[in-house]
């Protein structure tokens, strides 16, 4: 018997493994040049050269770099950011976190040290983007 199914029978192993739940891992060295999106969570730890989308979390490890925009349901920043974050949830920059580009996130926590430059937009700015574009469609269907 495997060690895996060892866990599994003894009941540790208690999250089904599908793509919802899914953990994908960028390690310190790699350097990706493209889009990811994900239905999981993802942690940064090597660089990132594009966008990177998640409907879970985000983590940018203490190595990490994102060259791009971010998107996610929550995150956990401790490397650094450089393009639009947009967080739906809760943002927590860590003491070391470093992000240049503007913001939009439900809750936002920084711990002395963190750094960002450009504009931060918090609380229901994001339910209202969300649905602020879909009533200007409307609008214009209605005038068009």
């Amino acid at each position: 018997m495997s060690m895996f199914q060892q866990l599994k029978n003894k009941g540790v192993i208690t999250r089904p493994a599908d793509t919802n739940g899914a953990i994908n891992i960028i390690g310190a060295g790699t350097v990706i040049e493209g889009e990811i999106k994900s239905n999981g969570d993802v942690r940064i730890d090597g660089t990132i050269r594009g966008s990177v989308t998640s409907k879970a979390k985000v983590v940018v490890g203490s190595t990490g770099v994102v060259e791009g925009d971010v998107f996610c349901q929550s995150a956990d920043i401790s490397g650094a950011i450089k393009g639009k974050t947009t967080v739906s949830e809760m943002l927590f920059l860590k003491s070391n976190a470093r992000i240049n580009g503007d913001i939009h996130t439900g809750k936002l926590v920084v711990e002395v040290g963190a750094s960002f430059t450009g504009n931060c937009s918090m609380g229901s700015v994001i339910k209202d983007m969300k649905h602020g574009d879909r009533s200007n469609e409307k609008l214009a269907e209605k005038t068009a």
